[in-house]
């Protein structure tokens, strides 16, 4: 579920970009920045790369209610409510510096103007997500620091969104309950 998450918020991302600047190439890849060892993956130069940098329990969703069928109550383990922490980085070298800020601003733009994603408006968003929202991050200067000191790679142009709320329920039963029925009390009479 976060892989299909990221993957469409980055497909629709790279589409609106590439309408925008009249670029046939894509722009977006949801990606890493870096490879296991430290170098750099070849796909992300000089493009917008979308990657995870936490994830979070979400501890405000909305609760849902036992499900029920056939004269029983079926009782599922509650599912988790994730947020998703979420970096748009500008991955240009030096001489497409302004390129980097044009894209970011786009960036920005995009999600500016559509904070959520759902059916209306993202008609290939997985029937497994009601919506996804988008809220813009605010890191000061040390945390920036700290965040781009984890990942192991130098400062890029980049802005941090919360992605929500991506919602992993396997089903799975833990017991079912046969439903207690009134008894008729026009016939007890």
């Amino acid at each position: 579920m976060i892989d299909l998450a990221i993957q469409h918020v980055a497909a629709q991302l790279n589409d609106a970009l590439r309408s925008r600047f009249s670029v046939p190439d894509d722009l977006v890849v949801a990606s890493s920045l870096l490879e296991p060892d430290g170098n750099t993956v070849p796909e992300v130069s000089n493009k917008i790369v979308v990657f995870l940098v936490n994830v979070e329990r979400d501890t405000m969703p909305m609760r849902t209610l036992p499900q029920s069928g056939a004269g029983r109550l079926v009782q599922t383990r509650d599912p988790v409510f994730l947020n998703l922490l979420v970096m748009f980085a500008a991955n240009f070298s030096g001489n497409n510096y302004r390129e980097a800020l044009k894209l970011l601003a786009g960036t920005i733009g995009f999600l500016q103007a559509r904070p959520v994603f759902d059916r209306a408006n993202s008609p290939g968003l997985d029937a497994r997500f009601e919506r996804i929202t988008m809220e813009i991050e605010n890191l000061n200067t040390a945390e920036l620091s700290n965040l781009w000191g984890i990942l192991g790679s130098r400062y890029l142009p980049s802005v941090l969104y919360r992605l929500r709320m991506v919602t992993v329920d396997e089903g799975q039963v833990v017991t079912q309950v046969p439903r207690v029925q009134r008894p008729d009390v026009a016939a007890q009479a």
